[in-house]
């Protein structure tokens, strides 16, 4: 069974921040790697360190899409922010995030 994914009002202020292909690069990354098991890790995602963001992270070229996920019978992704990865910097809605 497929998981529902969720966007924050945050994470919807930070897709529209982006170009138009961006966001179809982000949402389509989405749909893809995170409608089932987004929780197993792979080369472009990974859990993260303990931080107030989220708890795993999907890179996708420069872009990274941070979310966390709920299991049970209502599984949920929950998408919590959506960047842009500039060197060692990475940039939510043209703020710089210091997590």
């Amino acid at each position: 069974m497929p998981y529902a994914i969720e966007y924050t009002e945050a994470a919807e202020r930070h897709l529209q921040a982006l170009t138009a292909r961006q966001r179809a690069i982000v949402l389509d990354a989405v749909e893809e790697q995170l409608a089932h098991q987004p929780t197993v890790e792979t080369r472009n995602r990974k859990r993260m360190r303990a931080n107030p963001l989220a708890g795993w992270e999907l890179r996708v070229g420069e872009l990274r899409v941070y979310f966390d996920v709920e299991e049970g019978p209502d599984a949920v992704v929950t998408v919590r922010g959506i960047g842009i990865k500039e060197r060692d910097q990475v940039w939510l809605a043209g703020e710089r995030s210091d997590f």
